[in-house]
């Protein structure tokens, strides 16, 4: 099967899916295999609604919208335990039917970057995508070994024009349609997308044994097949390719920031306010705020992409 098959099972197959398993992914507990914004605790969640009530215009705006957070970790959303003034705050889990109407923010929390990734290798003057095979073991493939294998040629519009021999492009085609298919339901007000992404550019160039990893226990690997269901699978996301599905769904001039200049940007207020009042002191609120913000850690690695319709 081609390797965004092998994702799509590895991470969502009903029974035996990575985001399917009863059990805590994100954190620093016994476990876990990653961490993300939302595990330095309500101050991502405060530092969000802040951001989101600044581009709707203020508290009197954001009252008249519901906060839906798309593919939120089991335990409760980023606004669990946050005060904010929007009309309600809920949350659809992966596998739920996505059904989006009325005056909305619309956030999410890398949910795009967990998409299925369709990954290409460069042989000659084509493109060949890359699959997954199963060698020996018996007729239900106990015992086999998995092995990454190339398909035929393909073309596709999207795929470079040129590359160098062997060069891997992971084309992250599926949150491209997730974006599309955000921006197609008949809902109206602001779009917010954290996650990891490059420009098309980027990822044509400048990645040249692809963007997809796998995490397991806080330890990177590039083993993709490796523990299929028990560890994670990810990829940058392409931020050109969803800002289109916006612009095509007729959303405002999609903006990407870093982290860093998203929250200095539109939560600036609010940020004053708490670091002031932890100025004194080395608090564990003080701590989240600048993993959040430094740029060696949280602040340049994440982008946001925000949009309003």
């Amino acid at each position: 099967m081609t390797f965004a098959g092998f994702m799509e099972l590895a991470l969502y197959h009903p029974e035996l899916g990575y985001y399917r398993r009863d059990a805590a992914r994100v954190g620093y507990g016994s476990g876990t295999d990653f961490y993300t914004a939302s595990t330095s605790g309500a101050v991502f969640g405060e530092l969000v609604a802040a951001a989101c009530v600044a581009l709707l215009g203020g508290p009197g705006a954001a009252a008249g919208h519901a906060f839906v957070e798309i593919g939120a970790e089991p335990g409760g959303g980023v606004l669990a335990g946050v005060s904010h003034p929007f009309a309600t705050a809920g949350t659809v889990r992966l596998g739920e039917p996505l059904e989006l109407t009325g005056r909305l923010v619309v956030f999410s929390n890398e949910l795009f970057d967990a998409q299925p990734l369709r990954r290409f290798v460069r042989r000659g003057d084509a493109w060949r995508e890359l699959g997954v095979e199963l060698r020996g073991g018996d007729g239900d493939g106990e015992g086999g070994s998995l092995r990454e294998v190339e398909l035929p040629p393909v073309m596709e519009p999207w795929l470079p024009a040129d590359a160098p021999e062997g060069y891997v492009f992971d084309a992250p085609r599926a949150a491209a349609e997730l974006a599309a298919a955000i921006a197609t339901q008949p809902w109206t007000g602001l779009f917010v997308a954290f996650d990891y992404g490059k420009s098309l550019a980027e990822l044509a160039t400048a990645t040249a044994i692809g963007t997809a990893r796998a995490y397991f226990k806080h330890t990177q690997s590039n083993d993709l097949l490796a523990r299929p269901g028990e560890q994670d699978l990810t990829g940058h996301v392409c931020w050109d390719w969803l800002a289109a599905a916006l612009t095509d769904g007729g959303f405002d001039r999609p903006e990407v920031e870093s982290q860093e200049a998203f929250f200095i940007h539109h939560a600036g207020e609010f940020l004053a306010k708490a670091m002031a009042a932890e100025a004194g002191r080395l608090s564990q609120r003080k701590l989240s705020l600048m993993q959040l913000l430094h740029p060696s850690h949280l602040g340049q690695k994440f982008q946001v992409l925000h949009a309003r319709r």
